[in-house]
């Protein structure tokens, strides 16, 4: 479920994404959402400043598979990402497109390749796809991120924090803008 809050100190309707969610809207809401081996696509469009996020747990699609949240694969949440941004308008080629996410959340387990670096290698493969133009990625690592992408400006704030630093441990968090 989409949660959204009214930012007392700001102007901007807060949005937050839960895993398998998405959201498409304009200049007025900032979304934001937490990561691990998920996945979150943002496209945005500089003149227009519409935008759009996602946040999906797997790669492929669930078309066959009955579930409550139709963003959870990769090519399902970027199917509803276009359906999004068309209607409003937004003619596609001219969007920029950013990928986050993919972390390994359990570092020391080989016995199955990593889903974070499937998620991540599986966005990047449907941008290519769909001839959007991918300006900047955060993928991969370790632990979790934090996103705020404020549609407004387009800017995604994105924040690393790694396993040591939830347990306690003396490693800080990685801050980057995209």
């Amino acid at each position: 479920m989409i949660a959204t809050l009214a930012m007392p100190d700001s102007k901007l309707i807060d949005i937050f994404l839960m895993p398998g969610d998405h959201f498409v809207g304009d200049e007025r809401y900032r979304v934001r959402t937490l990561l691990g081996s998920c996945v979150s696509v943002t496209l945005w469009h500089p003149a227009l400043r519409i935008g759009a996020m996602s946040h999906f747990l797997l790669p492929g699609t669930g078309r066959k598979k009955a579930h409550d949240k139709p963003g959870m694969y990769g090519a399902d949440a970027m199917e509803l990402l276009l359906r999004g941004m068309a209607r409003h308008g937004v003619p596609l080629v001219q969007c920029q497109g950013k990928i986050f996410g993919g972390a390994a959340m359990f570092p020391r387990s080989v016995k199955v390749r990593d889903i974070g670096l499937q998620n991540g290698d599986y966005a990047r493969a449907l941008l290519q796809q769909h001839g959007i133009r991918v300006v900047s990625e955060s993928l991969y690592g370790e632990g979790h991120r934090q996103l705020i992408f404020t549609i407004r400006s387009g800017e995604v704030l994105s924040r690393q924090v790694p396993p040591e630093s939830v347990l306690g441990g003396a490693a800080g968090p990685d801050k980057e803008k995209a």
